[in-house]
């Protein structure tokens, strides 16, 4: 009788036990599997869609010594729009099939000849920008400082921004155009001089720009915070669809890169966090600084063959509802990856692509679909729903660093009724991969260039 009331109240421990077990496992809107692993996140549609109107600032801009605040260059935020509700979506996903054909052509293996042809269309395409950059920060150039908006990307080594006289012609920015003959502060550099033939040996900046002039100059990332002797291109001859930003930050791994310029100021660190919608702000952080995510997991960088401005990583599997997809290691090996802050949709390899999106599909299959949005073939309806449960989604890369995508970095929202899976194939899994920044968006994604790895902490925004 004593055994038969101990096994009863055993029985009802471990059913207690077991009832705090999954109601720990369901908080803060997310499901686990067995394993541990998040299954799904439970979020609000609403919490999906951009807001009207820019949310106060939260970023760890105002903290930071070296650190710039990151607006989205078409959001309310955004200094550079007249209205920030006339987003054009399709435009922004064909530019960026344009930067991702770009890239792809810098790679030594590209297929089908899309090395070769893709230069020569791209090359023709004079005045056009070369991918998206939808992320911008103001920086101050020249004595007296001048302030400018510029894009930001890691896929670029070369910072310019246009100047007068604009011989020509300029194409329309939000702040007046840089005039170096005001500025006390800056040299012209020789055209004959190494520094000189770096800014000219720039293939993606010379398809849109006219580099005539190039100078050292004062470049200030905060009133704290002055480079002196900073060289960047100066444009005079100019067309393109910058949004009417003043130019561009180079942050890839170059010699004429901010990166390799600040190296005895911030020893080729830095990190960014991209915000969570267009209505809202993150940064971007020169240096090591203490008011970093403490908690950062590390990758390797690798180097991409023919491709040094670009930085590579190792992709080695993707998790769907917390069930790791059945695609062959070699499928993401053979044409390797990068990561890359400018270009929106990460493309991957068509049969990791078809195992992600048939997963996806499954989990998804109880909301009504969409029309297809230009690449984007998986999108929902989401208009008539005020929550939704989606399946985690997980990139497992080098060194056992998983990265749980944030919910906002799953979709790519053009509108309520059409909310797509932010993901595209390439065109051969040989082509090369792209981890694109909807993707890195809430994360402090950290470059340790120095030290040749590449970090991930969550909340990086906040």
């Amino acid at each position: 009788m004593e055994g038969s009331f101990l096994c009863v109240i055993n029985r009802a421990r471990l059913f207690l036990s077991l009832h705090i077990l999954m109601i720990c496992f369901m908080h803060e809107g997310y499901s686990y599997g067995v394993e541990g692993k998040i299954a799904s996140h439970t979020v609000s549609v609403s919490s999906l869609l951009p807001s009207p109107s820019c949310s106060p600032s939260t970023s760890k801009a105002s903290t930071r010594k070296s650190t710039l605040e990151v607006i989205h260059k078409h959001g309310p935020c955004s200094p550079l729009v007249q209205d920030p509700n006339l987003i054009n979506h399709t435009k922004i996903l064909l530019q960026d099939e344009l930067r991702v054909k770009w890239i792809q052509s810098q790679s030594s293996n590209s297929s089908d000849g899309l090395k070769a042809s893709a230069a020569v269309r791209l090359r023709a395409k004079a005045g056009v920008n070369v991918g998206t950059n939808n992320y911008v920060v103001t920086i101050g150039l020249g004595t007296p400082k001048k302030h400018l908006t510029l894009e930001f990307d890691t896929g670029s080594s070369l910072t310019w921004t246009q100047c007068k006289p604009c011989v020509g012609s300029c194409y329309t920015q939000s702040e007046p155009i840089f005039n170096p003959s005001q500025s006390s502060s800056y040299a012209n550099i020789s055209c004959t001089s190494t520094s000189c033939s770096q800014l000219g040996n720039n293939p993606p900046h010379l398809i849109y720009l006219k580099l005539t002039m190039s100078y050292k100059n004062k470049l200030t990332i905060t009133p704290m915070e002055v480079i002196d002797n900073f060289k960047f291109g100066c444009g005079e001859k100019n067309q393109g669809l910058f949004g009417r930003t003043a130019g561009l930050i180079g942050l890839s791994d170059d010699k004429i890169s901010i990166v390799e310029q600040t190296a005895a100021n911030y020893g080729k660190y830095f990190s960014y966090c991209l915000p969570p919608s267009t209505s809202s702000r993150g940064h971007l952080t020169f240096g090591k600084d203490g008011g970093a995510v403490s908690s950062v997991s590390f990758t390797p960088l690798s180097k991409v063959p023919q491709s040094s401005q670009f930085y590579g990583i190792s992709i080695l599997g993707i998790i769907v509802g917390g069930k790791r997809l059945s695609i062959p290691s070699t499928v993401f090996s053979s044409g390797g990856a990068i990561i890359d802050s400018g270009t929106d949709i990460t493309r991957l390899p068509p049969t990791a692509y078809s195992a992600l999106r048939t997963a996806f599909r499954n989990a998804m299959a109880n909301y009504t679909m969409a029309p297809a949005l230009t690449i984007l073939d998986t999108c929902y309806d989401f208009s008539k729903e005020n929550t939704i449960t989606v399946p985690s989604i997980t990139f497992s890369f080098a060194r056992g660093v998983d990265v749980d995508l944030d919910p906002i970095g799953i979709f790519f929202v053009g509108k309520a009724s059409q909310v797509c899976l932010a993901f595209a194939p390439n065109r051969a899994d040989s082509n090369l991969s792209i981890y694109g920044n909807t993707q890195q968006k809430t994360f402090e994604v950290v470059y340790d260039v120095a030290g040749g790895r590449l970090g991930f902490g969550s909340n990086g925004c906040s």
